[in-house]
């Protein structure tokens, strides 16, 4: 079964919703669970020529903004009594979670998925979990939200 497990985790409803399927079934198989949030780079670092001279107030605020991502998925584990190991990465997030899932020799990346309405939509925005299935190391699990449920997802729920 599974050893080791990476959750891929944005924030999102539907992230929290793959955090606590992930906790159960990493407490059931009795697994070293892993939390992974990704922030993306800032546009200046594909710039020809950028030398970092100019403050990037957006990167900043978009690096602790993924810090407190990760410190919430943490606390909400934790509160449940789970142990979880966080890690907090810059770059594009498939890349990410598949260089971590390597280096930790994960048996299960966990992700959470959300439905897009709009063939156009999904076509044009991508998809972290289709791109993944592509490329990852290991088994992935992607969760999501039943159709038209609206449970409560969170401490205590």
């Amino acid at each position: 079964m599974y050893k080791k497990i990476l959750m891929a985790y944005n924030g999102t409803h539907e992230g929290r919703i793959a955090l606590f399927e992930c906790a159960e079934m990493a407490s059931f198989v009795k697994a070293e669970t892993h939390l992974l949030a990704v922030g993306t780079p800032s546009m200046s670092m594909f710039v020809e020529g950028f030398e970092g001279t100019i403050p990037e107030q957006g990167s900043a605020q978009a690096q602790k903004l993924m810090k407190n991502v990760l410190a919430e998925g943490l606390a909400a584990l934790t509160q449940r009594g789970h142990s979880v190991t966080g890690h907090l990465a810059v770059g594009e997030p498939v890349a990410e979670i598949c260089r971590l899932a390597s280096q930790l020799k994960c048996d299960l990346i966990v992700v959470g998925h959300k439905r897009k309405h709009s063939r156009l939509g999904r076509w044009w925005r991508g998809s972290i979990s289709a791109h993944l299935a592509d490329h990852a190391p290991c088994s992935i699990l992607i969760a999501m939200a039943p159709t038209g449920a609206s449970h409560a997802i969170g401490p205590g729920a």
